[in-house]
């Protein structure tokens, strides 16, 4: 870990330890460690290997202030689960009222102490105050959930010498801990846990709609057993109002559960309170579907099955990964048949999504005829339907994916005077509804329409601030993405959607939050996961780039999409293993596998989607 090479006291030589779990330090090394004077940012740790643990060293006899502090935040960085390390560095008093479980505050660098302001001061009693300063990159709340935040940060860290053992130690300092980017990617993970949509319709054989609600925990600290609490706590606020979970209220882990981890048969046992006694095998089996999708991203081979016990420890039920796919219908349709575009002739057409195809077909039915002519098109998530936008952007119709099937009036106009202010390519939700944005200046509206039918109805969206340029709906209907314009500015944001059922039936999309705020223009963006979209835009004065960003705001572990020249469109499926297939000035419609570089497709085409 990190020292400081240019405060006004001694360095001294501080043992490093790196403990690989198996009962031994691995290395030992010597790294310089202030007794005095001011502290720099604590370095931070190069992401370490996943199998190696970082412990830090409790204060030596007769620590200084500056090391003390410095210590302190080096213990909050380490794989100490319960921070016994930390705590030492802390006053009797000060241990009893810190909880470093509140917050995590992720700086760009780790904290600063050396500014103008942050002089150490040695106050009338002897002892000392640290201002901590950096620049935060984001929160982690008590819900582990992530939130970017570009802020300043000010925390004051206040020293008192102990009369009985004459140490220096922490009396005063802020809730939850604080870190560099670096420190954080090395110690937390993201993981999806999973709830049901509230509002969702059931699909065949009781199927329900899943939703994806990242998190971070610390990777290296039992994960499993962490996500297992966290699912059970319930969802994040942002979420809970349009989510539900199978598990009874005050569900828990049963007293004395320490640690949840995989068996030689790669199965589970999730012992839980007595809250969860009396459900009955349906309940259970929706419950252990839950546990199941949130395991997928804890181990590279999921899990196979898991088993729920009472709290007297017989089995409630037994799940399999299967069946958990069974009951969620979101997880059978997210494999498309086909990839969609719109080619030369301006039809919508199609390319088979499971063999690489190159040639495209007219899609059967009236859109596909060539009778129309499209500039974007949309199609239904079961591949039954499809929405197409006019050549001038003015109206939209929606048809059967069937050959012979007519094409009736135009379900939706704009009064746009220019085809950039009419409408945007519409998105079809996992419940079978159209969305799509007008965007004539005069009346700028997001709109539904219930089946892809009927009258379009408004959507509400208080807190939009600017005018919606493209809408993109996720397959679970409780998440839309959209890009917003304001003063020449375009950002992503994620919205909630909220279905009031009562006598007056109304759609609002509500706490819309920045997804990329450090790109000031973004051009282009799909859906490409549970909780990822890929994005195309900008940053300050920047070229136009390609990244997957987290529906949370935070950037997923992986390796960005290859540069692109020219890229006006973009589409993915929520199926990841799927490839990207996008719409380049140069090249037309091309696709990116996993592990290969972009390939042409067909050089006449442009808006290229998925199915939804």
């Amino acid at each position: 870990m990190g020292a400081d090479r240019e405060g006004s006291g001694r360095l001294r030589p501080v043992r490093v330890g790196v403990y690989l779990g198996c009962g031994a330090l691995l290395l030992t090394g010597c790294a310089s460690m202030p007794d005095n004077g001011d502290l720099r940012g604590v370095e931070s740790t190069p992401r370490q290997d996943s199998q190696v643990r970082v412990f830090a060293l409790p204060p030596r006899e007769d620590a200084r202030p500056a090391e003390i502090v410095q210590g302190f935040l080096e213990a909050l960085t380490s794989d100490d689960a319960q921070y016994k390390t930390a705590l030492k560095y802390l006053t009797t008093a000060a241990r009893k009222t810190w909880d470093p479980f509140s917050s995590t505050t992720v700086l760009t660098d780790g904290p600063d102490a050396r500014s103008q302001q942050s002089v150490k001061a040695q106050d009338s009693d002897g002892s000392y105050s640290y201002v901590l300063a950096g620049t935060k990159v984001a929160t982690v709340n008590d819900q582990h959930a992530y939130t970017p935040d570009s802020a300043a940060y000010h925390a004051t860290v206040h020293l008192t010498r102990q009369k009985d053992t004459k140490q220096w130690r922490i009396d005063g300092l802020p809730q939850g801990v604080v870190m560099g980017n670096s420190d954080f990617q090395r110690n937390y993970v993201s993981v999806n846990k999973y709830y049901f949509a509230s509002n969702a319709h059931s699909g065949a054989a009781g199927q329900l709609g899943t939703v994806a609600d990242p998190v971070y925990v610390r990777e290296k600290v039992d994960p499993m057993t962490e996500m297992v609490r966290a699912l059970l706590k319930g969802p994040t606020r942002w979420l809970d109002p349009v989510v539900t979970s199978s598990f009874p209220s005050g569900t828990d882990l049963k007293a004395g559960v320490t640690s949840l981890s995989p068996d030689d048969r790669n199965r589970v046992t999730v012992p839980l309170n007595h809250k969860a006694d009396r459900v009955g095998r349906a309940q259970c089996d929706r419950m252990a579907a839950q546990l199941l999708l949130t395991f997928r991203d804890l181990t590279p081979t999921g899990v196979d099955e898991v088993e729920l016990q009472r709290s007297n420890g017989s089995q409630l039920c037994v799940l399999s990964e299967d069946h958990a796919e069974v009951i969620a219908s979101q997880r059978a349709a997210e494999h498309p048949g086909f990839e969609y575009f719109i080619d030369g002739k301006q039809r919508l057409v199609r390319l088979s999504s499971t063999n690489g195809g190159k040639e495209a077909e007219p899609v059967p039915g009236p859109l596909g005829d060539g009778g129309k002519k499209l500039r974007a098109a949309a199609v239904s998530r079961d591949e039954d339907s499809a929405a197409g936008v006019s050549v001038d952007g003015s109206s939209l119709y929606v048809g059967s994916l069937v050959s012979g099937a007519s094409l009736g009036d135009a379900v939706l106009h704009s009064q746009g005077k220019t085809a950039q202010d009419r409408l945007t390519t519409p998105s079809w939700d996992g419940r079978g509804d159209l969305w799509v944005a007008d965007r004539d200046p005069a009346n700028p509206r997001l709109l539904l329409l219930e089946k892809g039918a009927g009258a379009p109805r408004q959507v509400s969206t208080p807190g939009l601030d600017g005018r919606i340029k493209a809408v993109r709906v996720a397959a679970d209907g409780v998440r839309v993405a959209l890009i917003v314009e304001k003063d020449g500015k375009s950002s992503l944001q994620i919205g909630r959607i909220d279905r009031d059922t009562g006598e007056r039936p109304s759609v609002s999309v509500l706490e819309l939050q920045p997804v990329a705020p450090q790109l000031e223009e973004v051009t282009a963006m799909s859906w490409a996961g549970d909780s990822r979209l890929v994005v195309v835009g900008r940053e300050s004065e920047g070229v136009l780039q390609m990244r997957y960003v987290q529906v949370d705001g935070s950037t997923p572990v992986g390796a960005a999409p290859s540069a692109l020249t020219g890229v006006k469109e973009i589409a993915a499926s929520e199926d990841e293993r799927l490839p990207l297939v996008a719409h380049s000035e140069e090249d037309g419609i091309v696709r990116l596998s996993s592990g290969e570089q972009w390939q042409k497709v067909v050089k006449n085409g442009t808006a290229p989607v998925y199915p939804g």
